[in-house]
């Protein structure tokens, strides 16, 4: 399959609304030539990355939008687009390939639709956005609602958020203490003639220069090192673990903090690590098996906790609660198209919710780490402060990072060019076990 056309349909899934790409990119990879798939993703992420400026644009270049059924075109038309502007692809061969694309469709119209609009793309597309920039969605590839919330959350940072969010993220390493130190790792990298850095913020995280296949990378198979972004490689160190203790990762997969809490303190009595599909459980278990780690894995609804919990208090918890991904757009640029205004309220209610259930699972004296991969504060520090507010025993501890942001309740990480993602944290300690005040959505 023509990698173009690939990456169009894997949009026009994103577009109506039917999935994310990490959902229907893979099976369109599996169609193209294995020489093809890093240009098929390329098409397909950047597309995604910069779909709110090249969807302002082709509005000023079609006569009438696209009818909903027409998905495949508007997708095939953005990819077109992407690389007539985004791309070192000649402009001849971006358009003759994409307008190529469209016989596969079975819209003949389309054809001749596709052919017009990038020649004349090709033709007045610079002079049609300079004439737009002046638009904050244009200039920074933000849908608006977005953009605003960023503006209003950040005045004096949401451009360069916007701009690290645009960015292609850099490659970080987690270093496996059970193996190595960080700078007995870095000298095998330094011997295998790859550029790498220590991270600022975490022991165990190494950024490389240049991205590059994981497993051409010393001991990648053998479990010496995995790819986490160094902001959430702090969960581990925040959470002060110690031998014998029991440890719920809640909301736990694709498993790299559950890993990553093993390898830094091997003695942990047990760590139960919780997920509400089993299928993302599966992930949990390949990296767990890679690093010759053990966990107890479990499917089911974290706030349901008569179903799954033994009435055994653990003595941490890890909240890596459901959120808008808003901090890690870079990684996951479709986040643009799928994410909606309304999500983040009813996001925030159920971060609520998993707090308020998963609080008298923890023993008093125990440390509950609340984290997210939002840039929202309505997310974050706006949780905590319910929470709190509502909960006599809980008291918030201070984080021993200086990484991000002080907010009035925790840190704020945002995403830096060339350094971490998007992340948040504040540190929770039970000092009195109470009756909570309010209890709806404890269970679900």
């Amino acid at each position: 399959m023509n990698p173009r056309l690939a990456a169009a349909r894997a949009l026009a899934a994103v577009l109506s609304g039917k999935a994310s790409l990490n959902s229907s990119l893979p099976a369109q990879l599996d169609k193209v030539d294995e020489r093809d798939r890093g240009l098929t993703q390329d098409l397909a992420f950047g597309t995604a990355r910069w779909q709110p400026r090249l969807d302002l644009l082709a509005a000023q270049l079609l006569q009438k939008p696209f009818k909903s059924a027409d998905s495949d075109v508007q997708a095939l038309l953005l990819v077109g687009l992407y690389q007539l502007f985004h791309t070192r692809i000649p402009a001849h061969a971006a358009i003759a390939e994409t307008v190529g694309c469209a016989d596969k469709l079975r819209k003949p119209w389309a054809k001749g639709l596709l052919n017009a609009v990038l020649r004349r793309a090709q033709r007045e597309g610079e002079t049609i956005l300079a004439g737009l920039e002046r638009d904050p969605v244009v200039r920074t590839a933000h849908p608006r609602w977005l953009q605003k919330a960023l503006k209003a959350s950040w005045p004096e940072r949401w451009e360069a958020i916007c701009a690290a969010n645009n960015a292609h993220p850099p490659m970080i390493l987690r270093v496996n203490r059970r193996h190595h130190a960080r700078d007995a790792y870095l000298a095998l990298l330094a011997e295998a003639g790859i550029e790498a850095t220590p991270c600022r913020h975490s022991r165990d995280g190494i950024v490389l220069a240049q991205a590059c296949d994981v497993r051409s990378l010393p001991g990648f198979a053998e479990g010496w090192i995995s790819v986490q972004d160094e902001a959430a490689q702090l969960a581990a160190d925040l959470l002060d673990l110690a031998p014998g203790q029991r440890v719920l990762d809640a909301c736990c997969a694709p498993g790299g903090k559950t890993c990553h809490l093993l390898e830094a303190q091997p003695g942990l009595g047990a760590v139960l690590a919780i997920d509400l599909e089993a299928k993302r459980l599966a992930r949990v278990r390949e990296n767990l098996e890679r690093l010759g780690l053990d966990a107890q894995l479990l499917a089911c609804d974290a706030r349901d906790t008569a179903s799954w919990w033994d009435g055994q208090p653990f003595q941490r918890i890890l909240l890596d609660a459901p959120c808008s991904a808003t901090g890690v757009i870079r990684r996951h640029p479709d986040i643009k198209l799928t994410r909606q205004p309304d999500d983040i309220a009813a996001l925030a209610a159920l971060q609520g919710e998993l707090l308020d259930a998963l609080w008298p699972t923890l023993e008093v004296g125990g440390v509950l780490l609340y984290a997210t991969c939002s840039s929202l504060p309505t997310e974050n520090t706006e949780v905590i402060e319910a929470f709190l507010a509502r909960t006599p025993g809980a008291r918030e501890l201070d984080l021993t990072t200086d990484a991000g942001l002080r907010q009035p309740h925790g840190r704020q990480l945002l995403a830096e060019e060339g350094g971490h993602d998007g992340f948040y944290y504040a540190k929770l300690i039970k000092i009195a076990a109470h009756a909570q005040r309010h209890s709806e959505g404890t269970s679900g």
